[in-house]
């Protein structure tokens, strides 16, 4: 042991970053395990590095004692005074050990302490290092591909992309640069498990508060993200100053800001939404760009149903339901989409079965629970079927059955010969329904001035 051995811990220590006691710990331990292999765990050690001069001291303690049964660990009161010429019996005297020629074993033994004490401590370092870095955006290259996906080479250590975090469309090969989003870091027993990822809703957050100052700055805030990866994506913001376009500034001077995004993900398409308190106003954002006619809310199950003209039916969907999943994975309710001339059907057959029920006394829950939704499905049911439903008897089926000839009948085309002959009667009829129809124009007027 020499100012050599200092040196080389000095080294270590700044080029890998270790820091310089775990190493002389390492090092003293390496050494005690050596003695101890050596000597059989016999003598009782101490063990300690030098600064000063560099070396590695080893102190053996033996007891004294008048009669020595061992002398690995006892030494005679008159052997301890040649030493110190004070001690007393049972007084523990310590004695300088040279641990210069330990032997070929011995000194390999220490040798594989050292190297593995050094690896524990490096991927400590890497794991403590990566852990603060979860969430960060982080690049590399792709060295191979294991069964658990691409394996990236970040430097100091190595990262994964499992197969499930990939973009679809995407095809990777050796020595390509790739950027990467660390969704976890895992200690194993070879050491920290770096696991990245390109198709998670964070990567394309983080991305964006790269792009975008406002975003960094807290101006824009980042209301949620839904990613169908490689295809489409929406992204919800919230600006906090009124003077700042939430669009605007995502978009850039001609696009600048969104197409670098957009190249990251190799043409994955983003629909920038406005967010908003009011779940409706939500909603005609995130189905953008198809028009909405209206929306009916159900607080309770978190369902949206929504209509649309027929022409904007397929764009509200989108392509293979794309617009819409991610829509209602954005707004984290469930969205049906009708179109005006279903959502019209639906309508009348509802208060067909609204009147039918009525009739008869019973919940029209009833009636849907048994699947009669319709008055053709009233028709076809037989009179058992309609005896199941609760509360019905043989005198409210034959109302029931009185009430849908009815109403089949005036739902039927009139003749063209049937007419009203009264020509004020005429008048009246239209004087009648002249303020239901104003009422339905206010409340659609209030409806798109609330969207």
């Amino acid at each position: 042991m020499s100012l050599e051995l200092k040196k080389s811990i000095d080294h270590i220590s700044k080029e890998r970053r270790i820091d310089r006691d775990v190493l002389i710990d390492t090092l003293e331990e390496a050494v005690r395990s050596a003695v101890n292999k050596k000597f059989n765990n016999k003598l009782d050690i101490e063990v300690n590095f030098n600064e000063e001069t560099g070396d590695v001291e080893v102190y053996q303690f033996k007891i004294v004692s008048e009669e020595i049964d061992d002398p690995d660990t006892e030494i005679s009161l008159e052997e301890a005074q040649k030493v110190d010429p004070n001690v007393e019996i049972e007084d523990e005297l310590g004695f300088r050990l040279h641990v210069e020629n330990l032997g070929r074993i011995a000194a390999q033994s220490a040798k594989q302490v050292i190297i593995q004490r050094m690896r524990d401590a490096e991927q400590e370092i890497i794991y403590e290092e990566f852990i603060e870095r979860k969430g960060e955006i982080i690049s590399g290259t792709i060295q191979r591909r294991d069964r658990s996906g691409w394996i990236i080479n970040l430097g100091r250590t190595e990262a994964v992309l499992p197969k499930e975090e990939q973009i679809p469309k995407e095809h990777y090969r050796r020595g390509d640069r790739i950027q990467g989003f660390i969704v976890d870091v895992k200690k194993e027993g070879k050491g920290p498990q770096i696991i990245l990822s390109r198709s998670h809703p964070d990567f394309m957050a983080a991305l964006f508060r790269i792009e975008v100052p406002e975003i960094s700055d807290g101006t824009i805030k980042i209301m949620g993200i839904a990613r169908d990866p490689g295809f489409r994506a929406k992204i919800a913001l919230l600006s906090r100053d009124r003077d700042v376009d939430p669009v605007g500034a995502c978009v850039g001077v001609r696009g600048s800001r969104i197409n670098k995004i957009v190249q990251e993900f190799k043409g994955e398409r983003v629909d920038i939404v406005l967010w908003s308190p009011d779940i409706t106003t939500y909603a005609v954002n995130a189905l953008s760009p198809a028009r909405i006619s209206s929306i009916t809310v159900d607080e309770e199950d978190k369902t949206l149903e929504v209509v649309v003209p027929d022409s904007q039916h397929h764009l509200a969907i989108g392509r293979k339901g794309q617009n819409v999943k991610l829509a209602s994975k954005l707004l984290g309710w469930k969205i049906d989409i009708v179109t005006e001339s279903r959502y019209g059907e639906l309508y009348t057959h509802r208060q067909e079965i609204e009147h039918v029920a009525s009739v008869a006394g019973i919940s029209i829950d009833q009636f849907y629970a048994a699947g009669l939704t319709s008055l053709d499905a009233l028709q076809s049911a037989s009179d058992q079927d309609l005896l199941q439903l609760d509360g019905m008897n043989e005198q409210k089926l034959s109302d029931v059955r009185s009430a849908v000839n009815l109403l089949s009948r005036d739902s039927s085309p009139k003749e063209e010969s049937q007419s009203i002959s009264a020509g004020n009667q005429d008048q009246n009829l239209q004087e009648a329904s002249q303020p239901a129809q104003d009422q339905n124009q206010t409340a659609g007027d209030d409806f798109e001035g609330n969207l």
